[in-house]
């Protein structure tokens, strides 16, 4: 009892230590605005030019230790360890006629000269070399040259690959289809992903000014959030010299920082326009939102970073870059909001409100009274007489939602779910076209044989590959000084997307190669980058069930903490999951099953990578939006000790302000579908889904609606472990004690304290107030 007790002092002690820095750090940036708004210039500045300076080194490498891709290229590695660079293909077609025609070598041959004196082209191998006869189709109307490069992409700039797909354009003629295709290429002609962002922000700005009425109430969260994303976007940078990041890093921790640095500073800027209305100066009011809407911020981004970093269970290093990125990001933007906010705060005054609030303002004398009315007050009602009814037509709509889940197909993108204008997705299906579906993802089976029977068996395993259903074409390649090491190359009949293809790489590797080595000491493995893509799904699958326990517990016992109640803590972890599945479910629909058309571009499975980060992302952000919500009705529950009126306060007065961040953040996922690259279009329209459903039917409907039906058991809490949790609450501790002190929501008023007569439900007669525009 004795350890409870200091516990929970300490606790107290911590919690009240917690209320004076905050109130300290948002009174200090006020007063010392423009210092502390030099300061974040200096640092965006100075950040910015040191990484400008360094250049970025992101990396899309990853290991994946005893898979039998990796031991491929390890084999690799040791056959052939003067690997060349970048590879890629120039592609060309006629529609009549044949690739041997006089009239297309007289266009094509020139074209692959000028090619060849192009910066850092190392070798030209054309289909009408000796060396390069096999590079014509079958039917003699597709062909392609291999472009290798000295360097490596990474190394090389977009400009280079512009030039090669200008350079191979110019052989077009009537009849005469020429395209690139290469990983350098399809990064060259991606739209600038600025496009994306600047939309995203327009849109955001747009639902701002409806939301708030103002130009300058408007512009403090989008200037918040662009000093931080741009900061960390020059720090992400500078991390990629010390650890591997890898390339859609920067524009995935954009897409989080601004949808959560906007909403962020949304949530503050609300509670300090209505603590201005309520009578109070820009300062305290500036203090008071900080110290109940930036202590929601700071849990609510700490649980976001938490989630992102859980990541690291997966001991994946190619995703330990990701999440550090991204959970920087949300450090930087949760720093903005409450440090550069209220400096900015400090420099409008009473200018975040509206001309007509100012005047409506000056004329009641410097307190304008909230509405006791409105939509969100009446949608509250409703909710608190319906709970059974809207909790089944919640149910109903989520479960159905995610139902597309359970066919869930984790595999990669390529070049074949490019948009059709661009041409490395022509280039693509002319290969398929003429050469197969399966030319586009070859498989490497690499083996060891260190005696001439295990040769013998070599030559065995490319016969029977020739005989196996779903090879189209099987050769063993010669190696110079590789040792015992084997090279055979097999080409599948369906694409690498295709679930055929995956069916089989595990027939290879369990029945056929197995069958072979039987009674010799060869050892073959298969591997290939579509192999490396399905061991990659293999491992993150096997991984997935950690990962969610880890990020769901980690969640649960914050919540624990905040809200002092089991069933608070409980009732989050499982909408997070069923957010989660919904908006899968939604993701899989689109891009799986191919129902998002030219939206999602061809049908495929969903990346491998996509769920873990999804999740994380889900988690932190279906927190936000729990923490915001019940923080306001766990303040009523405190003083009012009424759930019913707790529960209808509380979604009455947030409602508004989360339906108008969950807009905003739609606004600025959704608007990267025109990024142009499928895993940053299903990141998009997977987290605006996920957003939307949230929002939208979990916390408006389902969540008020369960916590109508639980009653006074959502705050349940047994006493012996009540005595020996710390304090972490969301709100200040004077919430407690005096709800209608600094930072109270203005005008409502608070069950017994209130006056208010008990109705048979046990809530009060009197209606609060909800809103105060």
């Amino acid at each position: 009892m004795y350890g409870s007790g200091r516990a929970r002092d300490f606790g107290d002690f911590a919690r009240t230590m917690g209320d004076v820095i905050v109130a300290s750090v948002a009174r200090w940036c006020f007063r010392h605005k423009w210092l502390v708004i030099l300061f974040w210039v200096a640092a965006l500045v100075g950040i910015g030019a040191a990484g400008s300076a360094a250049g970025d080194a992101y990396s899309n490498a990853f290991s994946l230790k005893g898979t039998e891709s990796t031991t491929v290229l390890n084999l690799l590695d040791k056959a052939l360890p003067a690997q060349s660079g970048e590879a890629d293909t120039v592609v060309w077609h006629v529609d009549s006629g044949s690739v041997r025609d006089a009239s297309v070598k007289q266009r094509i041959t020139p074209m692959l000269a000028k090619v060849a004196k192009q910066k850092d082209v190392g070798q030209v191998v054309s289909p009408y070399d000796p060396a390069g006869a096999a590079q014509i189709s079958k039917d003699g109307r597709t062909a392609y040259a291999k472009i290798t490069y000295t360097k490596l992409g990474n190394d090389m700039a977009n400009s280079q690959a512009q030039l090669l797909i200008d350079t191979a354009h110019s052989a077009r003629a009537p009849g005469l289809k020429v395209e690139v295709g290469g990983n350098k290429p399809a990064q060259a002609e991606q739209p600038v992903p600025e496009v994306a962002e600047t939309v995203g922000i327009a849109a955001a700005g747009v639902v701002l000014f409806l939301a708030l009425g103002s130009l300058f109430g408007m512009l403090l969260p989008i200037l918040t959030a662009l000093f931080g994303v741009g900061i960390s976007s020059f720090a992400i940078i500078l991390l990629s010299h010390g650890m591997n990041v890898a390339d859609f890093s920067p524009q995935l921790a954009t897409l989080v920082g601004l949808g959560v640095g906007i909403d962020y500073a949304l949530f503050i800027v609300t509670r300090h326009r209505k603590g201005i209305l309520a009578g109070k100066t820009p300062e305290e009011a500036a203090v008071a939102s900080l110290n109940t809407s930036g202590r929601a911020v700071l849990f609510a981004g700490g649980t976001v970073c938490i989630a992102l970093l859980g990541m690291f269970t997966l001991r994946l290093s190619f995703l330990n870059g990701v999440a550090v990125a991204a959970a920087l990001t949300v450090v930087v933007t949760v720093a903005a909001a409450v440090t550069l906010l209220p400096a900015m705060l400090g420099v409008l005054k009473m200018r975040v409100l509206s001309r007509r609030q100012r005047r409506k303002l000056a004329a009641a004398g410097g307190v304008l009274e909230a509405k006791p009315n409105g939509p969100a007050a009446r949608w509250s009602a409703l909710v608190q007489r319906n709970p059974r009814a809207l909790a089944l037509v919640a149910v109903v709509v989520m479960g159905t939602l995610a139902v597309p889940a359970l066919s869930l197909r984790l595999g990669s993108s390529d070049q074949g779910n490019n948009p059709t204008t661009t041409t490395t997705r022509k280039a693509y299906d002319m290969l398929s076209d003429g050469f197969g579906p399966g030319f586009n993802g070859p498989l490497t089976i690499l083996a060891t044989a260190p005696t001439a029977g295990d040769k013998a068996a070599v030559t065995k395993l490319v016969t029977t590959l020739k005989s196996t259903p779903g090879i189209a074409y099987a050769a063993q390649v010669p190696l110079k000084n590789a040792g015992d090491i084997e090279f055979v190359n097999a080409v599948p009949t369906t694409s690498p997307q295709d679930k055929a293809t995956s069916d089989l790489i595990k027939h290879l590797r369990h029945e056929v190669v197995p069958a072979v080595e039987r009674g010799t000491t060869m050892h073959a493995y298969v591997g290939g980058q579509t192999a490396i893509f399905q061991d990659f799904a293999t491992v993150l699958f096997d991984k997935l069930p950690l990962f969610i326990g880890v990020i769901i517990a980690l969640g649960f016992v914050l919540l624990l903490f905040a809200f002092r109640s089991l069933v608070v803590p409980l009732t989050a972890a499982v909408m997070n999951l069923v957010a989660a599945a919904a908006s899968f479910g939604v993701l899989i629909a689109l891009f799986q099953w191919g129902w998002g058309g030219s939206l999602a571009g061809r049908a495929g499975p969903i990346d491998a990578f996509l769920p873990v980060i999804m999740l994380s992302l889900l988690f932190g952000l279906s927190m936000d939006y729990q923490v915001f919500l019940v923080s306001r009705m766990h303040e009523e529950w405190v003083h009012s000790r009424d759930n019913a009126r707790a529960v209808r306060v509380g979604l009455a007065e947030t409602s508004r302000v989360i339906n108008s961040a969950a807009v905003i953040m739609i606004c600025v996922f959704f608007a990267f579908v025109l990024s142009g690259e499928r895993v940053l279009a299903m990141f998009g329209i997977g987290l605006a889904g996920a957003v939307a459903l949230d929002a939208f039917i979990l916390r408006t409907v389902l969540v008020p609606s369960l916590m109508h039906l639980f009653g006074k058991g959502n705050w349940w809490l047994p006493d012996w472990l009540d005595k020996r949790l710390p304090h972490l609450a969301v709100e200040p501790a004077e919430e407690s004690a005096a709800f209608a002190g600094a930072g109270a929501i203005p005008g409502a008023r608070t069950g017994a304290a209130s006056g208010g007569a008990r109705d048979s439900d046990g809530d009060t007669d009197r209606e609060p107030v909800y809103s105060t525009d």
